[in-house]
């Protein structure tokens, strides 16, 4: 449809192209309020402990178990453009402190619910949005008066955090046992630095194997090379193994233009390869110089190459991913040498073993026992696929709140006390307030309320008892009430050893408070047709309800 404006000689003036849409004022407002509120509503189910898990199925028939909101978000191609928003947060969460990904969604949702009730009461957008955006910078005041200061490098501390974000997944059985794999792979590669700790979690290397069970996931202080040993001659085991990293090709070049060589005789023929065989046998001898017993290679090894490492007893492997290159000069100590005419002996690296092992059907060649290794490996078992990759999302959340914790020494309690305890706070601090801000402020209470709300609610409790008890034990002062989703009742969650980062409370305030403000400032949506003239890409009727949500 073209949108016509009247003007003064009665003409109808053509301002968009046909085929665009454009939903004003309320209606325009509705529809994206009730998209955000439906993409809150797919998640709020999978949150906490007893949260349930979603299985989402791609058009390729690929099968995703999980209760992970960003991978639920990503998983599901969301076409409403108000609830792409939605999924922009769980993903800027996800990248930035890696857990609380379910949580940001839900207090998304619950912010808009709540501002819905208000632009009913004819409150102006704009005034709620700036009652939000002061209530947020409140909660994380409150939030950091009361968080608890710790010992970056504790163990014991990390060991809670760590557990604490697996116990609402699929392995929360082995939480324990995963969490002590998790913090000593943080520690580990973890640098101090004058302002504390800094840790990239890529120094990390994941890998994941179906087969066995959680339990056999293992921590190697080293790195594994999901590759097998190039030559058969070579040898499978190398015990104080003395490591070249080479970013060449032990090959011959090929010229890059035609060049034609004229071999009269026989003998001629068998000087060329000779040389050639020479060679690639003076690139071997470079290594043996050097000392070397194992050689990884980014680029291709030649046959013969190959047949004259074996005969001097070194094991190589070849093109080796340049990420894994990077991880293995970190783990082993080793240079990167790209001219094999550089390479010498204090280039290399060390490692007390170097093995070829069968994972499932797979060889991979295992590096262990680096002295200060900067870089390790986590290899993640499971009985089946599905197990093994949301036991690599557990991992991942995992490794990423240790880090949160190490680089901001601060925590609080889980199980929905914080946000009930910063509420009850909100509240007291509305009452300051002048206008209608203090309205607001009043809702970003209420929805903060929400996460324990959902917490109850997925794990069977009455709701409305739960929080009511909830704001009576806190208000005598036991601040770190919360709701204990695995027994059903109310509790102090830090006994229970339930604790998260104040840098996740933080990163989950500030992204759902600013994807409902961005939400709620929109009072007009024009949706332009696709090229070549076709429908419009919305559903019918602009961007009335959600049918343009493919799930």
């Amino acid at each position: 449809m073209s949108i016509q404006q009247g003007s003064a000689g009665g003409m109808p003036v053509l301002i968009l192209k046909e085929g665009a849409s454009q939903t004003k004022g309320r209606d325009a407002q509705k529809n994206n309020i009730t998209a955000a509120k439906l993409i809150a509503e797919i998640v709020r189910t999978s949150l906490g402990p007893r949260g349930m898990d979603k299985m989402l199925v791609d058009t390729l028939g690929d099968v995703t178990i999980t209760n992970d909101g960003a991978t639920i978000l990503k998983e599901i191609d969301v076409q409403h453009p108000a609830a792409k928003m939605m999924v922009e947060i769980s993903k800027a969460t996800d990248n930035e402190v890696g857990d609380g990904t379910t949580s940001v969604v839900v207090l998304a949702g619950a912010l808009i619910e709540k501002a819905e009730e208000l632009i009913n009461k004819d409150v102006h957008p704009t005034i709620i949005v700036d009652g939000y955006r002061k209530s947020a910078a409140k909660t994380i005041e409150i939030l950091n008066s009361i968080a608890q200061k710790i010992e970056g490098n504790e163990k014991g501390e990390l060991s809670r955090v760590a557990m604490t974000s697996m116990q609402t997944k699929i392995v929360s059985r082995e939480a324990e046992d995963l969490a002590k794999i998790v913090v000593n792979a943080a520690l580990a590669v973890a640098d101090k630095t004058d302002a504390g700790y800094r840790m990239d979690v890529d120094d990390i290397k994941v890998e994941k194997k179906a087969g066995g069970s959680i339990r056999d996931t293992k921590l190697i202080k080293g790195i594994v090379l999901d590759k097998e040993v190039v030559h058969g001659g070579m040898p499978k085991k190398i015990e104080k193994a003395k490591i070249a990293l080479i970013n060449a090709a032990l090959e011959i070049e090929k010229t890059e233009f035609d060049a034609k060589i004229n071999i009269s005789s026989p003998d001629q023929m068998k000087m060329f390869l000779e040389e050639e065989n020479k060679m690639l046998k003076s690139m071997v001898d470079k290594i043996v110089d050097a000392g070397a017993n194992v050689v990884v290679c980014q680029k291709g090894i030649d046959d013969i190459s190959q047949h004259y490492l074996a005969k001097a007893g070194i094991l190589a492997v070849r093109r080796v991913k340049e990420s894994d290159m990077g991880k293995m000069a970190r783990a082993t100590g080793a240079r990167i040498v790209n001219n094999l005419d550089d390479l010498s002996a204090k280039d290399l690296g060390a490692a007390e073993l170097v093995e070829e092992r069968k994972v499932e059907t797979d060889k991979w060649v295992f590096v262990e026992g680096c002295k200060h290794p900067k870089s390790v490996t986590i290899l993640i078992r499971g009985g089946s696929q599905r197990v093994v990759d949301e036991a690599d999302r557990s991992v991942h959340d995992a490794l990423m709140v240790s880090k949160d914790v190490l680089e901001k020494p601060a925590i609080v309690a889980g199980g929905g006390a914080p946000e009930a305890y910063a509420a009850s706070k909100l509240r007291e601090w509305a009452n300051t307030l002048s206008g209608r801000e203090q309205l607001a402020a009043e809702k970003f209470a209420e929805a903060l309320e929400v996460i324990p709300l959902a917490l109850a609610e997925n794990a069977g409790m009455d709701p409305i008892d739960t929080i009511t008890e909830l704001r009576s034990r806190q208000s005598k002062g036991a601040k770190w009430t919360g709701v204990d989703a695995r027994n059903a009742k109310v509790a102090d969650m830090s006994k229970l050893d339930v604790v998260e980062p104040l840098a996740v409370k933080e990163q989950i305030i500030k992204s759902a408070t600013e994807a409902a403000s961005m939400i709620l400032r929109i009072d007009d949506v024009i949706a332009s047709s696709k090229s070549g003239g076709g429908g419009p890409p919305m559903p019918p009727g602009g961007m009335g309800g959600m049918g343009g949500m493919d799930m």
